[in-house]
């Protein structure tokens, strides 16, 4: 994001769930005002243009009806009009992960009027989640497309100290120091200093 946004695209960011609109076992409403605060902080480290907050109810996405998540995820794209779409990986262990990238893959259906200005559509890795599930239980993130964040990565774990509630001690995955060795793994796989790794979903050449 960071990269993207210093030259000169506009970059938006889109946090689809929340407490929503019943009792959630991860903590009370002003619970999520704060760590949407900060995730406007971050945003404004890396030059998002603009946060858009949905109310999808975390940690119940699967067992929330399929047409609502599509739904949500259809009207945000909709309002967008982007031509880059990067979504979680399906296959993490959070189920909430899972639906949205579901609900982006129908939405941005190469074929479909409303997304015919969507370029490219790719999942990206999550330190917490993504390299959880079993082997060879469901299929692994095996990255294919790789992107120089030598130049950002600074910014990228000063945006992430922005989120004062998630951080976790260095030998922890939400971490300052574990985002700064992935970024120099992904980084030995092209030859530099730093990146970040997709698995490309659609690349769609008109």
């Amino acid at each position: 994001m960071a990269r993207l946004a210093a030259e000169g695209h506009e970059v938006v960011l889109a946090v689809l769930t929340g407490h929503g609109p019943r009792p959630n076992p991860l903590g009370p409403p002003g619970g999520w005002e704060r760590v949407r605060e900060e995730c406007r902080e971050a945003a404004a480290v890396l030059g998002v243009a603009e946060v858009h907050f949905r109310e999808l109810p975390a940690a119940f996405l699967d067992v929330t009806p399929a047409h609502e998540i599509n739904g949500t995820v259809r009207e945000v794209i909709a309002s967008v009009s982007p031509e880059e779409v990067y979504v979680p990986f399906m296959h993490d262990m959070h189920r909430d992960h899972d639906a949205v990238s579901y609900g982006a893959l129908v939405s941005c259906r190469p074929y479909l009027p409303s997304a015919r200005g969507i370029r490219r559509v790719l999942a990206y890795e999550t330190l917490s989640e993504t390299h959880l599930p079993p082997a060879y239980l469901v299929p692994g993130f095996q990255p294919n497309v790789f992107v120089n964040i030598s130049e950002t990565l600074e910014r990228k774990l000063e945006a992430m100290s922005m989120y004062r509630s998630q951080l976790q001690p260095d030998n922890m995955p939400r971490s300052l120091s574990s985002l700064r060795a992935l970024a120099s793994l992904r980084g030995s796989h092209i030859g530099c200093a730093a990146a970040e790794a997709f698995v490309l979903l659609g690349d769609y050449q008109r």
